[in-house]
């Protein structure tokens, strides 16, 4: 072969590698983004990346970019190993045309999502673009485009979809992270809206910044269609890892278990974290840390929904779910984001068949005319579907209050747990004894004398309470038993070693009707 032709080829490919240029490089920078293939060493294993469609450009099909050179289209796509798995990415570069998104790129992206379905491998978005690029798709050609998410959601629950959203997702690149299954949003720097700022001021009349309208605050606590922010680039690419760390490949598989061990148990500090007290409140998350494996506790939507903690970590080295009831935050009660946030995050585990943990401290669910408008009762529904469907292991533990719909929807034990327990602080009831007795005894209690009445009232409650004790539960064996807290990991893994090959039949049916 004619050297020359090699020679030419490596340059073009060196040229390629430049993405955008120095300028745009240096951009890129001043803003405190890595680019695009800074971050892509970051996010695999080193050296094991392989591009696919380096050449692709189709800037000649618009005289407005003729004589532009527009490296891999303005996307990278390829794959790589993280922790040796191949995992597939499409990774979107801001210093070439904003990242916006071309025939050609999109051709290349269409590639990948059909190698990560075929071979069965994740596939992970890096976000950094200003959507469509109307130059090419602004006219007609725009009839024959979307594919990107229908075959997105074909890919759903077959393999893991994790978006990172590192500076701009607008109009169709943000539609790709409320389809996936993770979405990680870099602080200050990544934002999502259908329209940006000019566009919004030109058709509504409202002055709004980026972050405003789109940023990781509006979506990590407010919208919900962000799950987990990261400080920077470096650290978005390290929970992308993380998380991933937790799954299968795809659903055929197991995920992976690490270390396998029985643990040890827990410490004393254990029994002084739950207050006796129902009323009082406590943060579950000290709970979860000490029974989860060393530093592998990962919570998912920490600022939304706040009342239901959402976290992957390891307990004897499998992979689970935790769902645990949040006192410290509304008193733990069930609200509709807390509702739709837990049911998404057990319809995930489920997917790809990570065990699920329940752990119960619930007063039940809010009441009143604002929830119930903003429709409380479907929200609720969507978390009593996903604890009915799901069919993977899955363990409850109540370790206080277990008032009402709140049992149910937490897994009780209507809802097929593999094992169900509950500690000695454990009350499991219709509703607490102060409303109970209201409702029972408020009349006659009003009618007596007022330290008659409180007297009265102390007698009928400490009845009540032991009535819905868990030693009440236990003796009309409504739980399996009642443990030592301080034993809990140890019996949550005997556990799981008897049901992490569960198998699950449902009646046949092309799908349920998921209350929306």
């Amino acid at each position: 072969m004619n050297p020359d032709r090699l020679r030419t080829l490596s340059e073009k490919k060196a040229r390629d590698r430049g993405m955008g240029g120095d300028a745009a490089l240096q951009k890129q920078k001043q803003k405190g983004r890595l680019n695009v293939r800074e971050r892509l060493d970051k996010l695999f294993d080193t050296g094991s990346f392989f591009e696919i469609g380096l050449h692709a450009d189709h800037s000649g099909v618009s005289a407005d970019l003729k004589d532009h050179h527009v490296p891999a289209d303005g996307v990278l796509t390829g794959w790589g190993n993280i922790e040796s798995r191949t995992v597939f990415v499409i990774a979107y570069d801001f210093t070439v045309l904003a990242g916006t998104m071309g025939r050609t790129g999109e051709a290349k992206c269409a590639r990948i999502r059909e190698l990560a379905l075929k071979q069965k491998k994740p596939i992970v978005w890096l976000i950094d673009s200003g959507g469509a690029r109307v130059q090419e798709l602004g006219g007609s050609y725009f009839s024959t485009m979307g594919y990107l998410f229908r075959e997105q959601v074909n890919i759903s629950g077959v393999v893991p979809q994790v978006s990172v959203v590192m500076g701009p997702g607008a109009a169709g690149t943000a539609y790709i992270p409320a389809l996936s299954d993770c979405v990680i949003i870099v602080k200050n720097q990544g934002t999502l809206a259908l329209g940006g700022p000019p566009l919004v001021e030109a058709v509504m009349g409202e002055k709004v910044t980026e972050q405003e309208l789109g940023g990781s605050q509006v979506h990590l606590s407010r919208s919900g269609v962000a799950h987990i922010e990261a400080e920077n680039d470096s650290h978005a690419m390290d929970l992308t890892r993380k998380y991933l760390s937790f799954f299968p490949s795809h659903c055929g598989e197991k995920p992976p278990v690490i270390n396998l061990h029985d643990p040890a148990r827990t410490d004393d500090l254990l029994l002084e974290i739950v207050p006796d007290d129902p009323s009082t409140a406590f943060d579950i998350k000290e709970v979860i840390s000490l029974i989860a494996d060393g530093s592998t506790v990962f919570e998912i939507m920490s600022e939304f929904g706040k009342s239901i903690v959402t976290s992957l970590c390891r307990i004897g080295g499998y992979p689970i779910g935790i769902v645990a009831n949040q006192s410290s935050f509304m008193g733990g009660v069930l609200e509709n984001d807390s509702s739709v946030k837990a049911a998404r995050f057990i319809t995930i585990c489920d997917a790809f068949g990570i065990p699920l943990l329940f752990l119960q401290d619930v007063p039940g669910f809010l009441v009143g005319s604002r929830v119930e408008r903003s429709g409380i009762i479907r929200h609720g529904a969507k978390m009593l579907f996903a604890v009915s469907r799901a069919t993977v292991p899955k363990i409850t533990v109540v370790v206080r209050k277990a008032y009402g719909a709140g049992y149910f929807v937490m897994c009780g034990r209507a809802f097929e747990p593999d094992y169900i327990a509950a500690w000695p602080t454990a009350e499991i009831a219709l509703m607490g004894a102060e409303g109970a007795i209201n409702i029972m005894y408020g009349k006659r209690l009003r009618e007596l004398p007022p330290a008659e009445s409180a007297a009265k009232r102390k007698e009928l409650e400490d009845t009540y309470r032991n009535e819905v004790s868990a030693d009440r539960a236990a003796a009309l064996f409504g739980v399996d038993d009642i443990i030592d807290p301080r034993d809990t990991a140890g019996i949550i893994k005997k556990v799981l070693d008897m049901a992490w090959n569960k198998e699950v039949l449902r009646p046949i049916h092309k799908h349920g009707i998921f209350p929306v």
